[in-house]
């Protein structure tokens, strides 16, 4: 997804530290409430609807709050409503997922397949405007419903009884079960989604829950919300924290105030309080599906064909000293712009699919301005241009660390002879209609797993894809990338190989310039224990411990 999907865009009060945080000195710590868990949010839940949400604040929430078919602990994907993790049938084409007889609603209600149904048909269907509904494409007949051709009765569900659920395929897809950990595809209470209508999603008590918490108080606008256990969840047993407390901190300072006044356990830090904290107790990076990366258009600008040019442009960037000490967000240097700690070998768990393709990545993605002239000059030479001076624009965002980033990278390009950066910084959604257009030479852009595969990464530069805004092509990537999806689809180990060969062919090819993988800057109470991250980019909080 692109990357503002996971920022709401919602006109939030910002907390003011003087009604928050009293003075920081011990006398003004707060005792903690036992069994609680007090976490700081980015910002307030856009909506609890799974149909409507597209954001990681409400997808976190919903994770907490319900359930689909599976549920990742650590690295694995494990039965949830479903009581085990199927294997396909028919040539990978239909899923049939035996759901648990002691699954309920927090009202007593059973959880059924028919509230699978009801719920994927209710996302699709056109009248419900879901952003997210593209992502059921593959599903037999989704596109066509989504596009208004078909009735929403035929996509590929169906409630063979109550407790089994049957899912068909227009072909086999190899990430299907990653994509049934998203909350895009839990299941919904007919009864009470039908009750609220346009209501529904917009405060706790237009919802029942499903999973191993209950939103006890929040109303849409709430800068803070409380999570109580759900003691009809079928897995209570597992759920050993009895609340967790959200409350929205936008500023860095103010939440590192509350952290130490032990007002909360776990906060977000940014820009100079992150770089302030590094490396003192309860300080800690955690990495994120995404990835920040230049694309080059070579549509409009003939010289961004050349290899030798874009292998120069990308060893001219120290990535070490753009996230160290430009940015010092958590961000930490990319050598591909798939992202690490995301995906693993099918045969080995413990290989991260960027570690099988980090030779190529390190070679063509690491500061090395001896070899980058080199490559400049000769690169000059063979598109007949040596001795030519390029005057080249960087589009980015307006942001003032988009604007930190930016200088940066004019000043590291401008060291190869005869290159001007001019920069251009404009507004986010100027950014994004002027890359759709081609009305660029170079941009800083980014893009968000929608779901933890690297296909979802590789897929953006096959030649004919619609967020390949560089119009970089590479028949040989193509085709591996498309084998991965077709061909090998059916088989994991040879599946992976084919998109580790294509991220190889990428990372030779520097197609795209990778700067940095997304990260965020946490402090944490040592009283927190268990924190499950996992590769979907939510916390499994059935795992969550609090040591009082």
């Amino acid at each position: 997804m692109k990357f503002n999907k996971f920022l709401v865009a919602g006109a939030t009060v910002l907390l003011s530290a003087s009604a928050l945080v009293g003075c920081g000195s011990s006398s003004s710590k707060a005792q903690a409430p036992k069994s609680t868990v007090r976490i700081s949010a980015s910002d307030v839940i856009a909506t609890m609807d799974s149909s409507m949400n597209t954001d990681v604040i409400g997808a976190q929430n919903l994770t907490n709050t319900m359930e689909g078919l599976y549920r990742y602990k650590g690295k694995d994907i494990e039965p949830a409503i479903a009581t085990k993790v199927v294997k396909p049938t028919n040539n990978g084409l239909t899923y049939t997922f035996p759901l648990r007889t002691n699954a309920k609603w927090s009202n007593g209600d059973p959880v059924t397949a028919d509230d699978f149904v009801y719920a994927w048909r209710r996302t699709v269907n056109p009248k419900t405007k879901s952003q997210y509904a593209y992502i059921y494409e593959g599903i037999a007949n989704a596109k066509d419903i989504t596009a208004g051709k078909k009735p929403v009765d035929s996509l590929g569900v169906k409630a063979l009884d109550k407790h089994t659920f049957q899912v068909t395929l227009e072909k086999p897809i190899p990430y299907f079960d990653q994509l049934m950990t998203s909350s895009t595809f839990y299941p919904q209470n007919p009864k009470n989604v039908d009750k609220w209508g346009k209501k529904y999603g917009t405060n706790s008590k237009t919802l029942v829950f499903n999973g191993p918490y209950k939103l006890a108080k929040w109303n849409g606008p709430d800068n803070s919300w409380t999570e109580v256990k759900n003691n009809s969840y079928w897995n209570a047993k597992d759920v050993k924290v009895k609340t967790i407390q959200y409350q929205v901190v936008k500023d860095a300072s103010t939440a590192l105030n509350l952290y130490q006044s032990n007002k909360l356990d776990r906060v977000n830090l940014t820009g100079d309080t992150s770089k302030q904290m590094k490396g003192s107790k309860g300080y800690s990076i955690q990495k994120q599906n995404s990835t920040f990366y230049i694309e080059m258009n070579e549509k409009k600008n003939e010289l961004f064909k050349n290899q030798k040019i874009r292998q120069a442009l990308s060893l001219a960037i120290n990535r070490e000293q753009l996230t160290k000490k430009v940015l010092g967000n958590g961000t930490t240097p990319a050598h591909s712009f798939t992202p690490s700690n995301m995906s693993f070998d099918p045969q080995n768990k413990s290989k991260d699919f960027t570690s099988e393709t980090a030779k190529t990545g390190k070679a063509n993605a690491t500061y090395d301005l001896a070899k980058a002239k080199k490559l400049w000059k000769e690169g000059l030479a063979e598109t007949g241009n040596t001795g030519k001076k390029f005057n080249l624009t960087l589009l980015g965002d307006d942001t003032d660390i988009a604007k930190k980033q930016d200088e940066y990278l004019q000043n590291q390009l401008e060291k190869l002879p005869g290159l001007k950066i001019t920069l251009n910084n404009v507004p986010f959604k100027s950014r994004l209609t002027r890359s759709s257009n081609g009305d660029f030479d170079m941009v800083v852009t980014a893009w968000n797993a929608d779901f933890p595969d690297p296909i979802n990464f590789l897929t953006l530069f096959t030649a004919d894809a619609s967020n390949n805004n560089g119009k970089w092509n590479n028949p040989e990537y193509d085709a591996l990338v498309n084998k991965s999806m077709n061909e090998d689809a059916n088989n994991p180990a040879a599946r992976w190989k084919d998109m580790v060969d294509a991220q190889n062919v990428a990372n030779e090819q520097q197609g795209v310039i990778p700067l940095y993988q997304n990260g965020a800057a946490f402090m944490t109470h040592s009283r927190v224990k268990d924190l499950d991250y996992g590769p979907s980019g939510s916390y499994n909080m059935v795992s969550l411990r609090v040591k009082d």
